[in-house]
């Protein structure tokens, strides 16, 4: 984990608490986390800030690393439908501080499709976060919502943070809880 230098100024999100922050160029971080296109990295007095996809550049990384799905710009409103890709697209959606997903984390709590009147679908998203209080659920539902409308056939998403039941370690998939050495 080397520092990196900003090659120009970049907004990031602190971590836990969700306020924003404006890095400058030439700044030096360090990248402790880079998964589904954002990037968690510690700065000065060694706090952890997110750095989002669309600034990857300022870190010169690419914003959508190989084998991830990319979501395009605009919302995607034809093609085929199936649920399962809307899991999948979740499942590039990561927790800044834990190295795992939020369908393996358990944050998901539902996940419906809606047939809409024009043919496309309305994904309605309950998820939850770790900790009440999270300063990340913003950040986590926003890049959600509009990583799942660039699937083919969704024209609408909604993703609403909720708190009942309260999370706990028992929502986590099998695979999540082996790789954070939870067995």
């Amino acid at each position: 984990m080397q520092p990196v230098e900003l090659t120009r100024d970049c907004v990031v999100t602190l971590i836990p608490g969700g306020e924003r922050l404006q890095l400058g160029r030439g700044e030096r971080v360090v990248v402790t986390q880079a998964l589904g296109g954002s990037f968690t990295v510690q700065i000065s007095r060694g706090r952890l800030a997110r750095i989002a996809s669309a600034d990857a550049d300022a870190l010169g990384q690419d914003a959508h690393p190989q084998g991830q799905p990319q979501a395009s710009v605009q919302p995607a409103v034809s093609g085929a439908f199936d649920i399962q890709q809307v899991l999948d697209m979740l499942r590039t959606v990561y927790d800044p501080e834990i190295p795992v997903n939020v369908v393996d984390l358990g944050l998901i709590y539902q996940c419906e499709a809606r047939l809409l009147a024009d043919g496309g679908q309305r994904v309605e998203i309950k998820m939850s976060m770790t900790a009440p209080g999270c300063g990340m659920g913003d950040v986590l539902k926003e890049e959600a919502r509009s990583k799942v409308e660039t699937i083919p056939g969704v024209s609408e998403v909604e993703v609403e943070i909720v708190w009942d039941p309260p999370w706990d370690q028992s929502r986590m998939s099998e695979a999540a809880r082996l790789q954070l050495g939870l067995f």
